[in-house]
């Protein structure tokens, strides 16, 4: 009994450095520990919808992928280098090669405009539960319980915005669906590049140093934030102004040393933390095993394709970088898991919950099913292996299958004959992707991580889930699905622009008939739709189940202090400065220097080259205001706040309110952190402040942007 309570304890309490806390909420669960831990600043400093605070500087990218902060009146903008990544490659090619280079605009006109890149800053965030729950019965069934929840959201969200043309409202379900909450939101759609480093900065280290300690990537870009002239969002236009925040940041030099309090603003994604062990168990073995798998195969393929030009690695250095990132990922989550031994804490706090209702019939009848529907929800093995294989093989794997089932709408209005205009917009719809899609795509590179893949899926899902021109490849092909995608590519229209443009100009049923690889990509998505309705049935028990598992937990812990799982909104973390010791005998100091930069070097090496204008600053010691009192260039450092993917960018606040990094990404020895939080392992990985400010000024010169900022020491 003594050992179940330690592992309930171990994964329940929360320490002070975990939770991902709603900001709304601080006065209410956090400021005391904060300022105990050295906040000099009040809840409303933080969170206020009356005046400018510190969320008003934060900001979601692209609705929640990652997050910036603003750090000038001027709209300026700051992120990691990765989540700018796309745009750098999008502006990149072999004549101004950013991505080698880096790119600085020294004037507001040169800076670079991003179709469809969006800033979103948070107006208010409003507890609505008791309205949504006045609206359900305990007899619903889960699919009448999401649909009364859609129309009181709906009726919400209307009231919440009145007349503003300008914003836009969610409620977003937490708790697992016994809590609810309105955001609301202001967009901006004008975001352009304005400062990127070079990759042997920004990217430093790559994949090998990806998830890593000690740590020296200058992992930072910068955006302007701009609007109309009435300061309100507005697409793209060269009348527009830079947008004038109601709060940005400023930004020490005085740096960080062991133990100060540490507090992150941003966007975490998606957390788990209160996953049961059944869920615990198919991460492990279905989801990680499967993601890993099928994306060793495809970065193979994609490694040697970049390593074949300067062209073909800019034209996929970013679909790379996307795929490695989780690949990486799901090997450490699972190592941490299982160092960890989850799942036995899992069971224990399962234990500990069937003891506490065993104990009054009331709590039967309301949570006596809970942990028996969540295991039921994952019985179907095989439709949830397939589903996985699906997802990373063929809908995230080669890139046609997705584009070629846009052609669908085109194609069932060529079926109804329709008139001439609804067809000529459907195509006219296609054709509008078509720059973005083949800027970025070898369609010899794609046949081969569609051969590969289609293969891996063949040998490991039942044939019951297979698409039908399965049949047709162990058939005719003696299971060769190399030979065929190279059959059905070279005589497709799809994977050639020229000749998709001008099926488009003139559109006709029977070539889109005839084409193999639209008739496999609408196949395959039959396929996913069959395998979601074998599944239905479990994620409702899994919806269910989780549901009134987390009430349960709820009643059965009032006195705990529970916060929501990561799911994109507004969260607030706090923590402090420090090292850790990760196994035997090996203790790692909170901070790094220039100097294991530069120790680090691999001459010519894509991910540990070293630029010779910083190696010449370094002899010369040149780190004008940024270097430290001890004489070196600190360039990241660690704290354990409470962050996961969507936190990448999120500004990294000291306890006056003041700017002293960038958090970019967690720890090896703690990937297990987005379902159990270590205390004791988990970091936060951040870029030092002055390393960036030292970039931007020393080694790319970019004076006109450090004038923009309210710089303090």
């Amino acid at each position: 009994m003594i050992a179940v309570f330690l592992m309930f304890a171990h994964v329940w309490m929360v320490s002070a450095d975990e939770g991902m806390w709603l900001p709304s909420l601080i006065q209410k669960l956090n400021i005391g520990t904060m300022q105990g831990m050295g906040l000099e600043l009040n809840a409303e400093d933080i969170y206020s919808i009356n005046h400018s605070s510190l969320k008003d500087a934060v900001v979601s990218l692209d609705h929640g992928s990652c997050t910036g902060e603003l750090i000038s009146a001027e709209g300026l903008l700051l992120t990691n280098h990765h989540c700018g990544f796309d745009e750098i490659q999008e502006h990149s090619s072999v004549d101004h090669d950013y991505l080698t280079d880096g790119f600085w605009a020294k004037t507001k006109k040169e800076e670079l405009p991003n179709p469809g890149k969006t800033v979103s800053f948070l107006i208010k965030i409003e507890d609505v539960t008791e309205k949504i729950v006045a609206g359900l019965t305990s007899d619903m069934t889960e699919e009448q319980r999401d649909d009364k929840i859609r129309e009181i959201a709906s009726g919400i969200k209307e009231e919440a915005l009145g007349d503003s043309s300008h914003y836009e409202a969610q409620v977003k379900p937490m708790m697992s669906g016994n809590r609810f909450y309105l955001f609301v939101y202001e967009t901006f759609r004008d975001i352009r590049l304005v400062g990127a480093p070079p990759s042997s900065i920004g990217k430093f280290g790559g994949d090998t140093d990806n998830w890593m300690w000690p740590r020296h990537t200058g992992d930072f870009s910068m955006f302007r934030v701009y609007c109309n002239k009435d300061g309100n969002p507005a697409d793209y236009s060269e009348d527009n102004v830079p947008y004038h925040p109601k709060y940005f940041l400023p930004i020490s030099l005085n740096g960080v040393k062991e133990g100060d309090f540490t507090m992150v603003l941003g966007y975490p994604g998606r957390t788990s933390r209160y996953k049961t062990s059944y869920g615990v168990e198919y991460t492990m073995n279905i989801t990680n095993k499967i993601r890993t798998t099928v994306r060793e195969a495809k970065l193979n393929i994609l490694k040697d394709y970049m390593a074949t030009s300067p062209k073909a690695r800019i034209q996929y250095a970013s679909k790379y970088a996307r795929s490695s990132n989780y690949y990486k990922f799901s090997i450490g989550q699972n190592k941490g898991l299982q160092s960890l031994d989850v799942v036995a804490q899992k069971k224990a706090i399962e234990d500990k919950f069937t003891n506490w209702i065993n104990q009054s019939e009331e709590r039967k009848t309301k949570y006596g099913e809970a942990l028996s529907l969540i295991k039921e929800s994952y019985s179907d093995v095989d439709a949830n292996v397939a589903y996985e294989y699906m997802i990373e093989a063929m809908l995230q794997g080669p890139d046609i299958f997705y584009f070629a089932f846009s052609a669908k709408g085109l194609y069932e209005s060529l079926k109804k004959k329709n008139n001439e205009e609804h067809i000529a917009a459907s195509a006219l719809r296609l054709k509008s992707k078509l720059n973005e899609f083949f800027r970025d795509y070898d369609a010899p590179t794609d046949q081969k991580v569609a051969g590969a893949l289609l293969k891996l899926y063949s040998e490991n899902v039942k044939e019951e889930y297979c698409p039908e021109f399965f049949k047709t490849v162990q058939q005719k092909y003696k299971g060769n699905f190399d030979t065929y995608m190279a059959k059905l590519f070279s005589k497709s229209v799809l994977v050639d622009q020229k000749k998709l443009e001008a099926f488009l100009d003139h559109p006709n049923l029977q070539t889109l008939e005839k084409d193999k690889l639209f008739q496999v990509s609408s196949q395959i998505f039959e396929t996913f739709g069959k395998i979601g309705d074998a599944l239905e049935a479990g994620d409702e028990k899994l919806l269910e189940g989780r549901r009134l598992f987390m009430a349960g937990l709820m009643e059965m812990e009032q006195d705990h202090k529970f916060y929501p799982d990561a799911n994109s909104t507004m969260r607030m973390t706090y923590g402090q400065v420090g090292g850790y010791n990760p196994r035997d005998a090996v203790s790692y100091r909170y901070y790094t220097t220039l100097l294991g930069y530069i120790e680090k070097e691999i001459p010519g090496d894509i991910e540990f080259d070293v630029p010779p204008r910083l190696k010449k600053l370094y002899d010369a010691k040149d780190f004008g205001p940024y270097g430290d009192k001890d004489g070196t260039l600190h360039t990241c450092f660690l704290s354990n706040n409470d962050i996961t993917g969507g936190n990448s960018g999120s500004p990294v606040i000291n306890g006056e309110g003041q700017l002293v990094g960038i958090a970019f990404d967690g720890n090896w020895e703690a990937m297990s952190g987005d379902i159990a939080f270590e205390p004791k392992l988990q970091k936060c990985i951040n870029v030092d402040i002055r390393f960036v400010l030292w970039t931007i000024d020393k080694y790319a010169g970019a004076t006109n942007l450090i004038s923009e900022m309210n710089i303090v020491k």
